[in-house]
């Protein structure tokens, strides 16, 4: 980990205590994480810890019992809590994360929402929305889902299967997208996990193996009429998805770490053809020093657009190609990063004994988390175009 003291990204008590709290429970994550990677298994015991800590309950309100956390404090703590796991990270991620997206845009009925809140505060329930399917792929692409909800008596019946459900062996509750045959149209649905749901373990994958991101299936499960959810955000509420900085925050963690792994392999290696470390040679001072410039970029990049979106009180949507643009810059970056120090530490870093071949697996998962890069592209160079009246 960084030294508080010298780490320019805290900058103040409240930060440095959220900070500690969240390196304590790297430290911790890290001892068991090679394990969780081997086995594909969830990390129950992490969000145990999580729970715990009160981690689950960062981004609630205040008036509902939580810290209400800004943007920039959610990449401060996820950044440092992927040192340690970056599943782990990704995967607690998507709960506050969405959690501070519902406050942030009032889309939920209150009485709901407030709810939500008080079971993740007295129980520490754990919560997600699961969209992604089969044959519609991601929901970011714009298919319709398959999974249909048809009126019963007093409610709905919803049945189909959502893919890349992350935590699901965890999650409490969560949000479905189904459509509606009778209306023509997509709806959202929060269902509780019971009668009716199951969960496939289908994810078996290079990268981010902790994540417990398998199918789940809904077999006629049964939701009151109160559960469906007509999300309308309120004018003058959307929030660009700034939440969202959650999972370029954590590739961010993940790079470090491999970045440390790397210094600390070349501060110590000393072969008998050198008088001293390989630290010393000028080549592996270039990519230690190309690393670095990596890493400073896309974290100030990252760190400074997080800032300005909690400073910023009116038209965040004016933000969204910066948001989007600060998930693709520390992605590219992190992938790039994990690969210099891959190539100091030589091949050795191909080790399952050790740590930075993890890494490498994990940080390829950020390419296709949302929103996508050809999506950022294309929203780039509308922005552009539209700023020359094109």
């Amino acid at each position: 980990m960084l030294k508080q003291s010298t780490d320019p990204y805290i900058r103040n008590d409240r930060e440095s205590e959220l900070a500690a709290m969240a390196e304590r429970l790297a430290d911790r994550f890290a001892e068991r994480s090679a394990k969780h990677d081997r086995e594909g298994s969830f990390p129950f015991d992490h969000f145990g810890d999580l729970k715990q800590a009160g981690y689950l309950k960062l981004t609630v309100p205040a008036e509902l019992g939580g810290d209400e956390i800004s943007l920039y404090e959610l990449v401060l703590l996820q950044d440092r809590l992927a040192y340690g796991d970056g599943s782990t990270a990704l995967a607690v991620g998507w709960h506050i994360g969405l959690v501070m997206h519902l406050n942030a845009t009032g889309k939920w009925p209150r009485a709901l929402y407030e709810q939500l809140c008080k079971d993740i505060v007295s129980d520490g329930i754990v919560f997600n929305s699961f969209a992604s399917e089969p044959a519609s792929g991601s929901p970011s692409r714009g298919g319709k889902p398959e999974t249909t909800a048809v009126r019963t008596e007093g409610g709905w019946l919803i049945t189909g299967r959502k893919t890349f459900s992350t935590a699901s062996p965890i999650v409490d509750r969560f949000v479905v997208s189904a459509y509606v045959p009778e209306e023509e149209r997509v709806s959202e649905f929060l269902v509780f996990k019971g009668k009716g749901v199951s969960i496939e373990e289908t994810w078996n994958t290079l990268g981010m193996r902790a994540t417990g991101s398998h199918d789940v299936v809904l077999d006629h499960v049964f939701v009151s009429s109160d559960a469906r959810i007509d999300a309308q955000i309120p004018e003058g509420r959307e929030d660009a998805g700034g939440w969202l900085l959650h999972i370029p925050a954590c590739y961010i963690g993940i790079a470090r770490a491999a970045r440390d792994f790397a210094l600390d392999f070349a501060g110590s290696y000393r072969p008998n053809s050198l008088s001293g470390s390989i630290a010393e040679l000028p080549t592996v001072q270039q990519s230690i020093g190309q690393m670095e410039a990596e890493l400073r970029i896309a974290r100030n990049f990252l760190y400074s657009t997080a800032d300005r979106y909690d400073r910023q009180t009116q038209h965040k949507e004016q933000m969204r190609p910066d948001l989007g643009l600060a998930k693709y810059a520390a992605t590219n970056a992190a992938i790039r990063v994990v690969d210099i120090a891959m190539r100091i530490v030589g091949g050795a870093s191909l080790s399952k004994t050790l740590p930075l071949e993890r890494y490498y697996r994990d940080v390829r998962a950020g390419l296709h988390n949302p929103p996508m890069e050809n999506n950022i592209m294309q929203l780039l160079a509308v922005n552009a175009l539209s700023e020359r009246n094109i």
